[in-house]
């Protein structure tokens, strides 16, 4: 069970992810680090799962009011000429449901900066929610209205963040699954594997990012 923050102290990072191989990804890439406290949320597939158990992690007091929120895990590009490894930090997410208004991610650069300098192709830009996998001709048709990637949770985890209290947010995600790689291809296994080591890579990063969010207040 996740330990109660110390009162006073600085604001737990929040980073919450779908899936078990997502979670094994991101805690491998924690080991070593000299690290901010945080906590790896494992919320399980889709919209409605991500809204439940961020709410649940939010209040239950493993995190703070304040905490930073990271909804990080793999994702579908949509650009043509993207490719499995190639990470998506998102300038804004957008709910599949019409009527939610998008989330601004507004605190991305110094992570833009960060995956750079690690030599990581790095694509800014709305990032889709979704309650399916998207293929084919759906694919193309988010794209041109202006999407960058999709994946099913980061748009409800970051909805749910920001509803529950005046909080940082970013979502970055690593390319599965692209255009001219789509996981249905023979092939997208050695794909997979250079998406779970760049997954694994980036978590440092979101360490320096939740430095970089506590620096004005010291």
């Amino acid at each position: 069970m996740p330990r109660r923050p110390v009162p006073d102290a600085d604001p737990p990072l929040l980073v919450a992810c779908a899936l078990g191989i997502e979670r094994f990804a991101l805690r491998g890439g924690d080991r070593g680090a000299a690290r901010s406290p945080a906590v790896t949320l494992r919320t399980g597939m889709g919209p409605q799962a991500a809204e439940r158990a961020l709410a649940a992690a939010l209040g239950a007091g493993s995190v703070t009011a304040g905490s930073p929120v990271v909804a990080s895990g793999f994702c579908a590009g949509l650009a043509p000429g993207m490719r499995p490894g190639d990470v998506i930090v998102a300038e804004a997410t957008r709910d599949h449901r019409p009527g939610f208004p998008d989330v601004p991610c507004r605190d991305n650069g110094p992570l833009v900066d960060s995956l750079r300098a690690r030599g990581l192709r790095v694509h800014t830009g709305l990032l889709r929610g979704c309650d399916h996998v998207v293929r084919g001709a759906e694919r193309a048709a988010l794209h041109s209205e202006g999407a960058l990637a999709v994946d099913m949770e980061s748009a409800a985890t970051l909805r749910t963040a920001v509803h529950c209290g005046s909080r940082a947010v970013a979502a970055v995600r690593v390319v599965v699954d692209a255009p001219e790689h789509e996981l249905v291809r023979i092939g997208t296994v050695r794909g997979g594997i250079s998406a779970f080591r760049v997954l694994r890579s980036v978590f440092p990063v979101f360490f320096e990012w939740h430095r970089s969010l506590l620096l004005p207040r010291r």
